[in-house]
């Protein structure tokens, strides 16, 4: 809501919203609300976390994560239709159902009805639902580019063609951890801390098939039984310049434009830069850059890297 009071330009979301943890009814209604306030500048995210967390953390009951967000992102939908055309709530599915509303639990029709949903994922079939069902993929920062581009990216694009529209209004975000800071001090800094977080995102075994492939099977098991006992502070030592290199851009923020450049041109629609902004200098540093990562050209703006090929 302040985002929405204090900007009039910038576009805003939710990265990512746990799905399951909340009813449709309950995130639709956020999302409705959140739209209206910022004249259609609101983006929804959701992702659908990991079945421990699921279990054990939110308390809620787990199952096939991709067919329930399905059907969760097709309740929302028949929720919003029902506030802002008048349609009888009539959604029925395996795990979620809206058949019911009165009155004084309308909001009515706002201006800009059409909500923008974006997924998070890491395999194979919530990018696939993200293709089919969704206007965007929030891609999860703990993802080697080597899977992200040769096994989820031909998925992806194969999944949004076949939904009958083109990529290229696609929105495409992430992939990969951004590690920058002002100089090489604050980048060493940086890349410390990163070795933490790919330590604890390398210990779950929903993102070893990630691991596999880029050649890291053993370190994923190793973090695994490590993370099981407790041992968080030795887990650092584990993660490798080829595993922070195979995960993450690296740079200054200087070199970040070219850093980006190599890693998501023709890739993505969107990327991340997240600087630590303390002096007027540093925020006319960073105006300068974002005009420079603003130059990376978009999918479709230039050829893609052969694993990227529409698949025939």
């Amino acid at each position: 809501m302040l985002v929405a009071e204090h900007t009039e330009r910038v576009r805003f979301g939710s990265n990512v919203a746990v799905a399951f943890a909340r009813s449709p009814y309950i995130t639709a209604t956020i999302a409705w609300d959140l739209q209206q306030f910022s004249g259609g500048r609101f983006i929804l995210g959701m992702g659908t976390q990991v079945k421990g967390h699921n279990e054990r953390r939110f308390s809620i009951p787990w199952g096939p994560p991709s067919p329930r967000l399905r059907e969760y992102i097709e309740c929302m939908r028949a929720i919003w239709d029902s506030w802002q055309n008048g349609t009888k709530p009539n959604y029925e599915g395996k795990y979620y159902r809206y058949q019911l509303t009165s009155w004084n639990f309308n909001p009515g029709p706002i201006e800009h009805p059409d909500i923008p949903v974006m997924i998070a994922a890491v395999k194979e079939r919530n990018t696939a639902l993200a293709g089919s069902h969704c206007d965007g993929i929030l891609f999860h920062g703990f993802m080697s580019f080597k899977w992200k581009n040769e096994i989820l990216m031909p998925i992806l694009l194969d999944s949004i063609r076949k939904s009958g529209r083109d990529p290229k209004d696609f929105i495409i975000h992430g992939g990969g951890f951004v590690v920058t800071g002002r100089d090489q001090a604050e980048l060493d800094q940086q890349i410390a801390e990163q070795r933490r977080w790919l330590a604890f995102y390398a210990s779950t075994r929903t993102y070893h098939d990630s691991m596999r492939m880029s050649g890291f099977a053993d370190e994923a098991a190793q973090l695994h039984r490590m993370s099981i006992d407790g041992e968080w502070d030795k887990m650092t030592a584990i993660v490798t310049d080829d595993m922070l290199d195979a995960y993450c851009v690296i740079g200054t923020w200087d070199e970040m434009p070219r850093k980006m450049h190599e890693k998501f041109a023709g890739i993505n629609t969107e990327i991340s830069f997240s600087p630590d902004i303390r002096t007027p200098d540093d925020e006319a540093q960073v105006h300068e850059i974002v005009a420079k990562l603003k130059q990376i050209p978009s999918y479709g703006e230039v050829a893609p890297v052969a694993a990227l090929a529409p698949t025939v």
